[in-house]
């Protein structure tokens, strides 16, 4: 299935939110895929975005646009190095995982 975009749901108060613009600027430009950047969208992360234990709507989200406005959720964590700072490359690389598995469908 052919991707056509990610979609970054961040707000400027969240302070993980620069790190995962930078994640989706790598897949960007590996990949060449638009961005599409959505600002305390919380209409889009009620219907398509992962919840908390508690319900509650975690920012920043990252999302991939399929084939047919297809939305598929791909990562709220960032995930930590073992110094327990953003991994920026192990995310890059896991989107880009993702997105491979979503071409070979």
């Amino acid at each position: 299935m052919k991707v056509e975009g990610i979609i970054a749901v961040i707000a400027d108060w969240e302070e993980r939110s620069k790190y995962v613009l930078q994640i989706c600027e790598g897949v960007s430009k590996i990949k060449n895929i638009p961005i599409e950047i959505k600002k305390e969208d919380y209409d889009f992360l009620t219907m398509y975005g992962e919840r908390d234990e508690f319900g509650g709507i975690d920012i920043p989200q990252v999302f991939l646009k399929l084939e047919g406005g297809i939305i598929k959720h791909v990562m709220t964590k960032i995930p930590d190095n073992e110094k327990g700072f953003p991994d920026i490359e192990k995310a890059i690389k896991n989107i880009i995982e993702i997105i491979e598995k979503e071409e070979q469908k």
